[in-house]
């Protein structure tokens, strides 16, 4: 069976979809055996993530154009969306896949984060699994306040300078590139304009306040409706059900109801194992949104 490494790849684009198209078309043409599987847009967000699967070498390779391509196409100083961001390629985890592991994206993400910081002269702040620095191992360690933040304070002190790349900010913003387990970005939309509600959810939800393990959540306006944008770290301990349930039990409580919930990207099979989509309202979801479907070997 083939080696094969996972990369997502967050960027700040959801709005022009000649740009999203452009940044598709490099990471493709970068190596023919990368399968791009999944490209999710958000407009409120202002950001598309892709999902990636290829092999180590390939996957360096369409990760490294994408990067490129985004830097040449965003501009951070007219960037607006309610997403938290630092650079035009913001995120760019490695995940493994297939007969591959922790170290492999490791190696990936400090590869690729070096070829980065050298030959397009963007500041690389390594996270996860490949973070040098400890304190940057968590992403929103190193995202607080965003870009506007880092502008200022990009190498006054160890956390805000960058692990390859010069220490100030050009147009494209900097990049965390890093190594991780399966995410799941599970978003659900309440039948409510009130954001206040779903930012209250979300504190009640996400594990740095107290809440359910291995789950962060924000609440935004999205798409016209309150939104508790969700990152489940670790789908085994806090599967999607239970999160659902909780979201589900704390908005009654504010006597709201669930209009639909949302998958971003593709997930592993089990992740859905024993869950029916129509009852935890997953809005167009079909089997294209499984890893495994496009694997037989």
């Amino acid at each position: 069976m083939k080696e094969l490494i996972e990369c997502v790849p967050n960027f700040s684009e959801g709005r022009n979809p000649k740009i999203i198209g452009a940044i598709a078309d490099a990471m493709e043409r970068a190596d023919d055996s990368v399968k791009l599987i999944n490209i999710h847009s958000d407009k409120d967000h202002n950001r598309s993530v892709f999902t990636l699967i290829g092999s180590p070498q390939s996957i360096k390779a369409a990760a490294f154009r994408g990067i490129e391509k985004a830097a040449s196409c965003i501009n951070l100083n007219n960037h607006t969306g309610t997403h938290p961001r630092i650079g035009a390629a913001d995120v760019v985890p490695f995940i493994p896949f297939r007969n591959t592991n922790m170290n492999d994206c490791i190696q990936a993400a400090r590869e690729v984060g070096k070829q980065v910081g050298e030959r397009l002269n963007i500041p690389v702040f390594l996270y996860g699994q490949a973070a040098i620095l400890q304190d940057r191992s968590n992403l929103s360690n190193i995202r607080r306040g965003e870009y506007e933040k880092l502008r200022m304070m990009i190498g006054t002190d160890p956390m805000h300078t960058p692990d390859f790349g010069p220490s100030h900010l050009g147009p494209a913003g900097a990049s965390a590139i890093g190594a991780r387990d399966v995410l799941i970005a599970f978003n659900i939309f309440l039948d409510s304009a009130d954001v206040q509600i779903a930012k209250q959810i979300a504190k009640k939800v996400r594990e740095s306040s107290g809440g359910l393990p291995y789950v962060k959540a924000l609440g935004m306006f999205v798409d016209n409706k309150a939104q508790v944008s969700m990152n489940l770290t670790n789908y085994r301990q806090t599967p999607i059900q239970i999160v659902f349930n909780r979201v589900k039990e704390l908005a009654d409580g504010y006597g709201v109801s669930l209009h639909h919930s949302e998958l971003v990207g593709c997930l592993p099979q089990a992740a859905l194992d024993g869950i029916n989509p129509k009852e935890i309202l997953l809005h167009e979801f079909n089997a294209d949104r499984i890893l495994e479907n496009y694997f037989s070997d």
